[in-house]
């Protein structure tokens, strides 16, 4: 039998990104605020201090910042048909554990999707019709429009002190920007980061091919910083430990350095850590939550009474957390109805491995997302009529790190992976080599979905999700141009190996490929094919609220971080200035 706590206005499951920023917006109007985290505690002075050194070892290899299986895992399948396992260690995605979420680890590349990106199934329709989509695409449109977002991504951006050079200020082009991006209000608040050799390479190179270069937008402070909320960040020093890594230095943006030292000190705020939330409760009605039962590390378990439910762990947790509570219809791929578990996406790739001869490039030189862009085969922003695929893909050249455990795994076409031949050709290409990466959209259909293991249990006897995934023919048709367009760069920059990488047939859970899972819990202005509103309220229970990626439904060629930042603080302003007030649907079903 749980024990049952005082009532708090708000419980805020996670207290990553975007349960920091809820957690201070809602705390600033007054209201009572706690939130439940899983993992441990985490500050930057003592866990990320500067006065240590960084070990790859324990954190890029072994993964110490990461959730471990035994925590929670998942399973895979390709399709329905075959029988689902669990991942046994993280591979092609890591998942943060503790205070800060995945906020502590990633590089920081801040981005704002394109203005397509939010109404892609209207745009792709009306632009090549609907004989021209796969008949199982099963894309979307948001729900909010790039406009609705552009004052919450500037927002965040000021907030995380992002560097980067704008492209487009209120509709005025801006040289040496992304002549692609939406129009935003002003400019970033910091200048970009200074280019690197390989950095400036491909942006000479890939202007004098007729694209558009410009500077990646980095929440890696280029310079001092002091951010709305008057906590203060350091310049990038351009180490080469982002990725995988806390930053000691305060130059890269995260709950920790940008949001906590403000939130941490208001007395109606407070946070509950090694604690995991079992599930949702709610009215015996069913349309409305009462609040949240948790287990503590000494296993205890805990009822948690709120007034408001905010789910704010990482995307893939939100829904397994949706589908452990009864909140929204489970999706079925057979009939197509329901809503939970629908749309799941991932990130594709298409690249271009190359190694020089006679360079010095510095690799150990770098930042999280210190890079050098072209959108011009990016979403929409080029014609797709003839090339048997829709997406694109953000290519760049960055120089984030240079790693030795890493870096040995790259290899000449023909060389040994071990030996002497191997060691002589890794300490002969340390210097020399380089890439130029797609990040690729994924498209939502029909058979790739989340649901509950009928198998495999956690350790308090509750189903795992499971993962229904595999790549369709559009994103290996998409990989494979993009992976072109990269080649074709590369040799241009002088590179005297080019090896072009695309998708396999299969996806492969094994190696890393990137951790911007999306979808399940997906927004829309249809109750029948999304699970939350526009305002990331869900249509099942009022007083809940799913915010992160899981809201995407689909994804882009874009790092998630900046919109899923931006919808944080819309939900937060709609909490805010419409909920409060008239507590009920925000937007009728």
């Amino acid at each position: 039998m749980a024990r049952k706590l005082p009532k708090k206005d708000v419980v805020i499951i996670g207290l990553g990104w975007t349960g920091s920023l809820l957690a201070h917006e809602l705390t600033d109007a007054g209201l009572d605020v706690v939130a439940i985290e899983r993992g441990p505690w985490r500050d930057t002075s003592t866990d990320f201090s500067p006065t240590q050194d960084p070990d790859e070892l324990r954190y890029g290899i072994r993964l110490d910042l990461f959730l471990r299986p035994a925590q929670e895992t998942f399973t895979l399948r390709h399709n329905i048909a075959q029988q689902a396992l669990p991942i046994r260690w993280p591979g092609a995605f890591i998942v943060g554990n503790g205070v800060g979420g995945a906020g502590v680890h990633w590089n920081g590349h801040t981005w704002r999707f394109l203005e397509t990106d939010f109404t892609l199934k209207s745009h792709l329709t009306q632009r090549y019709g609907a004989s021209a989509l796969p008949e199982d695409m099963q894309i979307e449109d948001w729900g909010v429009t790039y406009a609705d977002l552009e004052p919450y991504y500037d927002k965040f951006e000021y907030i995380a002190g992002t560097s980067g050079r704008a492209g487009n200020i209120q509709g005025k082009m801006q040289a040496g920007g992304n002549p692609f991006e939406g129009p935003r209000t002003r400019d970033y608040p910091l200048p970009p980061l200074k280019d690197t050799a390989p950095t400036a390479l491909f942006a000479k190179t890939a202007s004098e091919m007729g694209y558009h270069a410009f500077p990646r937008p980095a929440s890696n402070a280029s310079e001092a910083y002091v951010n709305p909320l008057g906590i203060a960040m350091g310049p990038c020093t351009y180490c080469g430990f982002c990725e995988r890594f806390g930053c000691g230095n305060y130059s890269k943006a995260s709950p920790q350095a940008n949001v906590l030292p403000v939130l941490m000190r208001k007395s109606n705020f407070s946070v509950r850590t090694e604690c995991e939330v079992l599930h949702i409760n709610k009215h015996p009605g069913g349309n409305v939550a009462t609040g949240v039962t948790f287990v503590d590390s000494s296993g205890e378990e805990w009822d948690q009474p709120a007034d408001i439910v905010l789910v704010c762990a990482y995307g893939l947790h939100n829904v397994r957390m949706m589908l452990l509570s009864g909140i929204g219809q489970p999706y079925d791929p057979k009939t197509g109805e329901g809503v939970v578990g629908r749309n799941y996406a991932y990130q594709s790739a298409g690249a271009a491995g190359l190694l020089f001869e006679g360079k010095r490039f510095n690799p150990f030189v770098g930042a999280g997302s210190l890079g050098q862009c072209i959108d011009d085969f990016n979403g929409d922003n080029f014609d797709h009529t003839g090339l048997g695929f829709v997406g694109g893909a953000s290519i760049t050249t960055s120089n984030y790190h240079g790693r030795p455990i890493a870096m040995s795994a790259t290899r000449a076409p023909g060389t040994p992976a071990w030996g002497s031949a191997w060691k002589k050709q890794v300490a002969s290409t340390y210097q020399n080599t380089s890439a130029v990466a797609g990040q690729g959209s994924v498209y939502s259909y029909r058979d790739k979905y989340l649901d509950l293991d009928p198998v495999y249990k956690d350790r308090f006897g509750r189903p795992l999700l499971r993962m229904t995934f595999d790549w369709h023919e559009n994103e290996k048709k998409m990989t494979r141009f993009i992976a072109q367009k990269c080649a074709e760069i590369g040799k241009a920059m002088g590179a005297k190996h080019v090896t072009p990488r695309s998708l396999p047939d299969h996806f492969n859970v094994v190696p890393y490929q990137s951790t911007h899972n999306t979808g399940g819990a997906i927004m829309g202005d249809n109750p029948k094919r999304s699970a939350v509103n526009r305002y990331l309220q869900s249509w099942d229970a009022h007083n809940v609220f799913v915010i992160g990626a899981s809201a995407f439904p689909q994804n882009a060629g874009y790092n998630p971080t900046g919109t899923v930042g931006a919808l944080a603080l819309w939900a937060a302003d709609a909490i805010r200035n419409q909920y409060l007030k008239n507590p009920g649907p925000l937007v009728q079903a």
